[in-house]
C-alpha cells in the first residue's frame, strides 16, 4: 500500500517561476469518483498512468499508480471520463531541500495556481517560499477531482 502525504497551497505572486526547472503539460479525467475514493487517467506529455487514491481529507491518503499506454489512456479520458477533464501545466521548482509542484490550471479551472509538497511524514518540516499562500490542504474544493463537479470559474 502507498501512501501520499501532500499539502496545498495557493500561490501569493509570480515569483516562484525564476525557480522551475522542469515543465510538464498534463490532462486527467476521472473514471470515478465516490465516498470512498476516486479512480483517474492522468496523460503526462508522453507518459499516462491509472490512479486509484482514497477520498480522504487532509495531507494523507492512500494512493496507487500504474502506468498504462498513452493511447489507451487518451480513449478513455475521451470516452469514458466525466467531464470536464482537468487540462494544467506543471512547473517543478526546487526550493532549500524540497521539490515544489507548481500546477497553473486551464480550461474550466483557468485562473487558479497551486502548490504543492510532497513529504515523508505529515509533521516534516519545509522552509516556506516567499510565493507561497494560504494552505488549502483541508479544503476539498482545491482537490482535483472537485475541480470537475465544481470547476474554478464558478468560483465567487
Amino acid at each position: 500500500m502507498a501512501t501520499e502525504i501532500e499539502r496545498k497551497f495557493l500561490v501569493l505572486n509570480d515569483k516562484w517561476k525564476s525557480g522551475v526547472n522542469t515543465e510538464l503539460r498534463i490532462v486527467q479525467g476521472y473514471l470515478a469518483t465516490n465516498e470512498y475514493s476516486s479512480t483517474r487517467i492522468r496523460i503526462q506529455d508522453d507518459q499516462a498512468n491509472i490512479n486509484i487514491k482514497s477520498a480522504t481529507l487532509g495531507v494523507s491518503r492512500t494512493e496507487f499508480e500504474y502506468a498504462i499506454p498513452v493511447d489507451d489512456a487518451q480513449l478513455m479520458i475521451d470516452d469514458l471520463c466525466i467531464k470536464p477533464v482537468i487540462e494544467k501545466t506543471r512547473y517543478i521548482v526546487k526550493h532549500m531541500q524540497h521539490t515544489w509542484e507548481i500546477d497553473v490550471f486551464s480550461g474550466d479551472n483557468e485562473g487558479l495556481i497551486v502548490a504543492e509538497i510532497e513529504l515523508l511524514s505529515p509533521d516534516e518540516a519545509f522552509e516556506k517560499p516567499s510565493w507561497l499562500g494560504e494552505e488549502v490542504s483541508h479544503d476539498k474544493r482545491y482537490y482535483n477531482v472537485c475541480l470537475i463537479e465544481n470547476p474554478y470559474k464558478t468560483w465567487n
